[in-house]
């Protein structure tokens, strides 16, 4: 039976995943091209480095007020339904951002797409833990969250040359970018409606014996969760949230620290060289953080270990964002660059493979939307620090030692939560 459950388990990985990363990559991409578009965006808009990092924020202010209503109506309505439906919304918007003209548009369309996207990931990492069991789940999601930095990895050289269409029809390159990387949200969106099942016993390319196998086996771990873990709403699941959700925060308010300042932070440090490979030189660290983050995840798996990888990789980050701040040539800068997005990416597989496998029924529906809420805050709060200080300074250094400060206080958390889920049934 086991056998069976494992061919069950490789087909569901080859079916489901491939589309599930591409759904990731689109949308980092489309949240994060506004930092090449700042290149051009904030001249033509007249835009300061604190207006330019609070309307890069904005789009998770959105994001959180939503996440759970989204992730409510998920449960009730499917996850092929809403996942299509937030993937074709969130496109529309991105490619409509073509056409802000002040400083106010543009901070109207950013806090939209954060309310079009509400509830994807959360909404993905349920549909993930309907179809794989609990020892799979670290390395899926982080082949998942490695899509975001293939986002980086591809979207960054991609997204400095669709700047360069500049003219073209009438429309700066900023604008062209933001239309040509909204569309394929689209057209994946009606791919996932068409293409994915909603459970196993739905899958026409399981057999049967399959089918039952693995649906048997979730249930089985379904209901060890009902009896021995989070399965209702109660004083003791919010406090559990709190400082996971405040972990998370911290790891958020990093990475989007960085990467929506990246292309800035580096044009910088070209100075008046050739910005022509400017988006070469930004896809490394993603390149990095990409071969980093599956291997943290392949060994949080293999020894069953998750919350020392998460601290592990939040002290990397810190480490990295000091050595940024600090650095004066091309090479110190991606050197020091590639180890911030190593930890930060390699965070995310070991860091929801945690938390999902304390929380079941309504509690995981509930908890894991507060988590990534809560987390998505640091979204707001990263590129308006980074930029307001920037404009107060003139200099990132400063920005990155908070950032870093901010992460090693990520860490001690997680260290506490460690300490106060000692007792859980479940072992690390």
């Amino acid at each position: 039976m086991q056998d069976v459950v494992q061919s069950g388990s490789k087909k569901v990985a080859l079916r489901i995943l491939p589309l599930l990363c591409l759904g990731y990559v689109v949308a980092y991409l489309d949240r994060i091209n506004v930092s090449f578009a700042a290149l051009q965006l904030n001249l033509d808009l007249g835009l300061s480095p604190a207006a330019y990092g609070l309307g890069a924020g904005l789009f998770f202010a959105g994001y959180v007020l939503f996440e759970v209503p989204s992730n409510l109506i998920l449960r009730r309505v499917g996850a092929k339904l809403w996942i299509a439906r937030i993937m074709i919304s969130w496109g529309v918007i991105s490619a409509l951002t073509a056409f802000v003209h002040n400083e106010a548009t543009f901070y109207l369309c950013r806090f939209l797409l954060g309310v079009a996207e509400a509830g994807f990931l959360p909404g993905v990492i349920l549909y993930v833990n309907q179809w794989l069991l609990p020892q799979d789940r670290a390395r899926a999601l982080s082949v998942l969250a490695s899509s975001t930095a293939v986002a980086g990895l591809v979207g960054s050289p991609l997204s400095m040359s669709l700047l360069g269409l500049d003219s073209l029809w009438g429309l700066r390159g900023w604008q062209w970018l933001f239309v040509l990387e909204g569309i394929p949200a689209v057209v994946l969106g009606v791919l996932v409606f068409l293409a994915l099942p909603n459970t196993p016993i739905a899958a026409k390319w399981l057999t049967d014996r399959e089918k039952s196998a693995l649906q048997s086996a979730l249930d089985r771990e379904a209901g060890y969760l009902e009896l021995h873990q989070f399965h209702s709403i109660d004083r003791k699941l919010f406090w559990k949230v709190g400082l996971l959700g405040f972990v998370y925060f911290c790891m958020v308010l990093g990475m989007y620290g960085v990467a929506f300042w990246m292309p800035q932070i580096l044009q910088k440090t070209l100075g008046g060289s050739d910005l022509s490979l400017l988006g070469w030189y930004n896809a490394i660290p993603f390149l990095a953080a990409v071969v980093g983050m599956l291997a943290i995840g392949w060994s949080s798996d293999r020894l069953g270990e998750r919350k020392l990888h998460v601290v592990g990789a939040l002290v990397l980050a810190a480490v990295g964002c000091v050595l940024a701040g600090t650095a004066s040539g091309l090479s110190g800068s991606l050197v020091a660059l590639s180890l911030a997005l190593i930890g930060l990416w390699s965070v995310i597989g070991p860091f929801w493979a945690f938390t999902t496998a304390r929380m079941g029924g309504l509690a995981a529906a509930v908890g894991v939307a507060l988590i990534n809420s809560i987390g998505n805050l640091g979204g707001f709060f990263g590129p308006y620090i980074m930029g307001w200080l920037k404009g107060a300074t003139a200099d990132y250094g400063v920005g990155l030692d908070v950032l870093a400060l901010v992460l090693v206080c990520g860490a001690v958390s997680m260290v506490v939560v460690r300490a106060e889920t000692s007792g859980e049934t479940i072992a690390d």
